[in-house]
């Protein structure tokens, strides 16, 4: 069967998780086609992580997931910790995931082959972030899981970063998930945006949900009003009217 554009890869409804009687995430509507990037924004505590987890099928979450049948994945979470006496190179670690074809392939096109024989424990935050991609694209996913993949990232890296992802999400047309804290770059970027506290607040393209009074109310006025004419200014559609 033919994969066709905006084919549905995962679909959420009346999604719900609550942990010692308190309602992490309530009646999430929420879905992901191939192609585009989704990016997931809200303040901590929001349900972010939770939300990737039930995708995942990582906890016992309620309501309605559905997934394409043999929908690949490829998965970043959000903390990886390290054994500093461990040893365990790059490229063993990759191998761990992956054929050596594969792998070796995944580490060149995340722009760090060089560093196949490094130790995991002495990366910097910008190479590991780049060796958990690379891990992740490893095998061939349709659908990339990314739990803030810039944490740890100095500013440079994190544009370099997410300007690969994206490039990637072209030459494979995979869809991407993304969890983000930098504003500024998830405007820029995401084809549509979810803004997340417990519940969906708002979702649309950058332009829509900063808009939103919901934004507004969740990350500030200000905040809003600077997004607002950051997203105007990186918005290059300018013939007839103004996107709704």
């Amino acid at each position: 069967m033919l994969t066709m554009p905006n084919e549905l890869l995962i679909s959420a409804k009346h999604l719900g998780f609550r942990v010692g009687g308190r309602d992490i995430l309530k009646d999430i509507g929420f879905e992901v086609r191939k192609g585009e990037i989704v990016t997931l924004i809200g303040p901590n505590g929001s349900g972010k992580t939770s939300l990737l987890k039930a995708l995942l099928g990582l906890v016992p979450a309620t309501g309605e997931i559905a997934r394409k049948p043999g929908l690949r994945i490829g998965y970043v979470p959000q903390n990886f910790p390290r054994d500093m006496s461990l040893p365990l190179t790059v490229g063993r670690f990759t191998r761990l995931f992956a054929d050596r074809g594969a792998a070796d392939a995944a580490l060149a096109r995340a722009g760090i082959a060089t560093l196949r024989e490094s130790q995991i424990a002495r990366l910097s935050g910008g190479e590991l972030a780049r060796v958990l991609l690379a891990r992740a694209i490893a095998g061939h996913p349709e659908l990339l899981i990314l739990d803030e993949p810039l944490a740890g990232v100095d500013v440079a890296g994190e544009a370099a970063l997410y300007h690969l992802i994206a490039e990637i999400r072209d030459e494979i047309g995979c869809g991407v998930v993304l969890v983000s804290h930098d504003l500024h770059v998830v405007m820029a970027q995401a084809d549509r945006v979810v803004c997340l506290n417990g519940h969906v607040c708002c979702e649309g393209r950058a332009e829509q949900v900063v808009s939103d009074p919901a934004f507004a109310q969740l990350f500030g006025p200000r905040v809003a009003g600077e997004l607002a004419l950051y997203v105007h200014r990186h918005d290059h559609s300018h013939e007839g009217h103004a996107r709704v």
